[in-house]
C-alpha cells in the first residue's frame, strides 16, 4: 500500500527515503522523500523503464544498502538504527533475496546451496539438510538434490536459488527481475511458483520485473516517478 500514516500497522513501512549517486562529479537523485507500505502476505510489483531506481529500492527495502535520509521500519522498528550485526541478524531471519542471476556457489550441490542461510543462522547441519531437503522437493527438485549447479538447467537453478531464499520462511520475498535469465516456460513456472509460496507461507512478495504478466500476477503495480512510487496499472 502507498498511503497511511501509521508505521506500526504494517510489516514494512519507509519513510521519507532519500537515495543520491554522484556521477561525475554530479549529484543524480534516485529516490526523494519516497513513502512505502507492505503488509503480510501482500504481493507487489514495481516496474517502470531501467535506471528509474527499481533495484536500488529494493536493496534499500532489504537492507542490502542503506538510504542517504529516511526511516525503514519492520513491525514498528526502525532496522536502520540497529548496528551491522544485528541488521545481519535481521535480514538473515525475516528477509529472502531472488535475483535475476541466481549466485549460486558452484562447487556445491543443490541442498548444500540452499542449506546455507540455516548454517549462517547457527541451526545444525542434519536439521539445515532436513529444512533444504523439504523446501527443494516442494519446489520441484526432490530429484536433484545432490547435482551440482552446472548439472541444473536455468529453470532449476533459479528455483534452488527460491528454496534457498525460503528456507528459513522470512516474512518477505524480495525478487529482482527473477525471471530475466528464463526462457518462456521455465519464466511462467516460476511466476506460478512465487505466487503458490506466496499464499502457503504468507509471505510478503515485492517483485522487480520488466515482465508484465509477472507484474499483471501481482496485487498492487508500482512504478517511480521523480523519485517517489506511484500506483500504475499494468495489462497482463
Amino acid at each position: 500500500m502507498v498511503n497511511s500514516d501509521s508505521v506500526s500497522d504494517h510489516l514494512i513501512a519507509a519513510r521519507d527515503i532519500c537515495k543520491n549517486f554522484n556521477n561525475a562529479g554530479a549529484c543524480i537523485e534516485i529516490l526523494k522523500d519516497l513513502y512505502f507500505n507492505l503488509d503480510t502476505g501482500e504481493t507487489i510489483a514495481v516496474v517502470g523503464a531501467s535506471g528509474t531506481g527499481k533495484s536500488t529500492l529494493l536493496h534499500i527495502l532489504g537492507t542490502l544498502d542503506r538510504p542517504d535520509s529516511g526511516n525503514l521500519f519492520f513491525k514498528g522498528d526502525d532496522v536502520f538504527l540497529f548496528d551491522n550485526d544485528k541488521l545481519a541478524r535481521f535480514r538473515n531471519e525475516f528477509v529472502g533475496f531472488v535475483f535475476q542471476f541466481h549466485h549460486l556457489l558452484p562447487e556445491f550441490s543443490a541442498i548444500e546451496n540452499t542449506m546455507m542461510p540455516a548454517l549462517i543462522k547457527g541451526i545444525s547441519k542434519d536439521t539445515s539438510m532436513e529444512a533444504a531437503e523439504e523446501i527443494l522437493v516442494r519446489v520441484g527438485l526432490r530429484d536433484r538434490l545432490f547435482y551440482r549447479v552446472g548439472k541444473l538447467s536455468g529453470g532449476e537453478q533459479q528455483r534452488v536459488a527460491i528454496a534457498r531464499a525460503l528456507i528459513l520462511r522470512p516474512a518477505i520475498l524480495f525478487a529482482d527481475e527473477p525471471t530475466g535469465n528464463l526462457d518462456k516456460k521455465n519464466s511462467e513456472q516460476v511466476h506460478e511458483l512465487l505466487l503458490e509460496l506466496n499464499q502457503e507461507l504468507q509471505m510478503a512478495l515485492v517483485v522487480v520485473t520488466h515482465n508484465q504478466k509477472l507484474a499483471s500476477c501481482m496485487s498492487q503495480n508500482l512504478t517511480i516517478i521523480d523519485g517517489k512510487l506511484v500506483t500504475c496499472a499494468v495489462s497482463g
